[in-house]
């Protein structure tokens, strides 16, 4: 079992080994998402589900459903540009330009923003308190060690460019 741990270990740090020209993430963004949403899964079951503030309801089902469908267009739609320009998806792999067209003329970070959105949407589904509790956390962890990381690189790679095109769009919406 050790073995086998230190095997995935030593694949995963080789996958995910960030070139030198990038924002230097170190991990897969969605992971962070999937992480926060399984743990609020087991928080749920571990404690009873207390809290419970997500009632049975058609319109919690509705609003689920509408959040799912929204954040699978955002990444699809922000996904789908990247590859169209050439662009690297990966966050540990070096940005050929700035994108600020599609979707990213309303957003710069759909895809994250589509994550969110998707994580939202089975936590609702789910009915998961904790989840829905984790899901700020899970933000914040994209927010400062996916997001700032980018950020930075970009002001750096790209100077005025990506300083007047973060001027005119929103980080989120």
């Amino acid at each position: 079992m050790d073995s086998g741990v230190g095997i995935l270990l030593s694949v995963m740090m080789e996958v995910f080994r960030p070139e030198e020209d990038s924002a230097q993430v170190k991990f897969p963004p969605p992971l962070v998402y999937i992480a926060f949403l399984l743990t609020g899964q087991l928080l749920d079951r571990l404690s009873g589900r207390m809290p419970d503030f997500i009632p049975v309801s058609a319109w919690v089902m509705v609003a689920g459903g509408v959040a799912l469908l929204a954040g699978f267009f955002f990444m699809i739609a922000g996904t789908s540009r990247f590859r169209k320009l050439g662009n690297n998806l990966e966050p540990w792999k070096h940005a050929n330009q700035i994108v600020s067209s599609g979707i990213y003329r309303f957003t710069r970070n759909p895809m994250y923003l589509g994550m969110a959105l998707a994580c939202l949407a089975l936590a609702l589904l789910f009915r998961s308190s904790w989840a829905v509790i984790l899901l700020p956390v899970a933000l914040l962890v994209i927010r400062t060690q996916v997001i700032a990381r980018e950020e930075r690189y970009l002001e750096a790679k790209f100077g005025d460019e990506y300083l007047d095109y973060k001027a005119k769009v929103r980080r989120w919406l």
